[in-house]
């Protein structure tokens, strides 16, 4: 946060990007009300999220983070943004369903990640809650860059207070030296190009993209853990998550959204097998090898414990 505090404030110094700052009627006695409970539920769930790191593997918390819907759906509700909906609350049960089947199959299950990771769940649907709060009111209309500039600091400074009191005292310059410097300012960069990018990606196409992007995006990461860390994924996970991502598709765009998407990919399939039927069949082939690919390379390390 301390990278994204200080590229905010150049960006807003040495560009125009941020000049919509101008028009927001910050005073102290707002940002102390305002900002900074904000700031502290932006930092307790950046805290709580990486500690659970420590217990859990990346693929079981990215199917834990499939009920940060349920959980922010949930904060509207109790903070009277939105009238409660049994419709809606029967849509987004799917979700907890799914993940609780994967919960239970899940093998290096660890109680205390569990619980952090939850806690970081739920601190994050609070700061998503007074975000959109905030927002709504009439003196205030914010751009996502705009709102980074002023939770930045807030949260540079309350994460480094809780560093210097629990973290500093047990570090050392040979962690540092040993993680590498190039590494920390990478993954800060990293961070930082997220939040430009969810703004572009919006100011370019849609939400509904952004939506579709991010599920593609917990698929990727999952499969990402399998390769790279060697996280042990059941069927049955498999199965809980396939469900719970099929219920955040259908609640975050609806029926009818999904039906006009779903007639708008078989129109733009069609065009391209008619166009280009040799290369349609060559990616079908691909995509049905990859498939069999990972289901087998997964399947394999499962099936001895198993006695097949």
């Amino acid at each position: 946060m301390l990278f994204a505090a200080a590229m905010t404030q150049g960006m807003a110094r040495f560009t125009n990007y941020l000049d919509s700052r101008h028009k927001v009627p910050m005073t102290t006695e707002v940002y102390m009300r305002a900002i900074v409970p904000i700031g502290v539920m932006f930092s307790m769930s950046l805290i709580f999220g990486n500690v659970a790191y420590m217990y859990l593997s990346v693929s079981f918390i990215q199917m834990l983070k499939a009920t940060n819907t349920v959980a922010t759906l949930l904060a509207t509700w109790i903070f009277g943004l939105a009238p409660p909906n049994m419709k809606t609350l029967a849509n987004v049960s799917t979700i907890v369903i799914g993940v609780g089947i994967a919960s239970y199959a899940e093998i290096n299950f660890n109680l205390a990640g569990f619980l952090f990771q939850a806690g970081g769940i739920l601190f994050e649907a609070t700061r998503l809650v007074m975000v959109q709060r905030l927002l709504s009111s009439a003196d205030f209309k914010m751009d996502p860059m705009v709102s980074l500039y002023y939770y930045a600091p807030a949260c540079a400074v309350i994460n480094g207070v809780i560093t210097l009191i629990i973290e500093v005292p047990k570090m050392t310059l040979a962690d540092i030296s040993n993680l590498g410097a190039g590494v920390l300012l990478a993954n800060a960069f990293v961070a930082f190009c997220l939040n430009v990018s969810v703004v572009l990606l919006i100011g370019k196409t849609s939400a509904v993209v952004l939506t579709l992007c991010g599920v593609l995006k917990d698929i990727l990461l999952v499969m990402a853990s399998m390769a790279i860390f060697g996280d042990p994924v059941t069927i049955i996970q498999y199965f809980g998550y396939s469900i719970a991502l099929g219920g955040l598709v259908y609640y975050r765009l609806g029926g009818e959204k999904l039906q006009q998407l779903g007639r708008q990919t078989r129109l733009t399939v069609g065009d391209y097998q008619r166009e280009h039927p040799i290369r349609s069949r060559a990616v079908g082939l691909c995509a049905t090898l990859a498939v069999i690919g990972v289901v087998v390379w997964t399947w394999l390390p499962v099936a001895p414990s198993l006695g097949v």
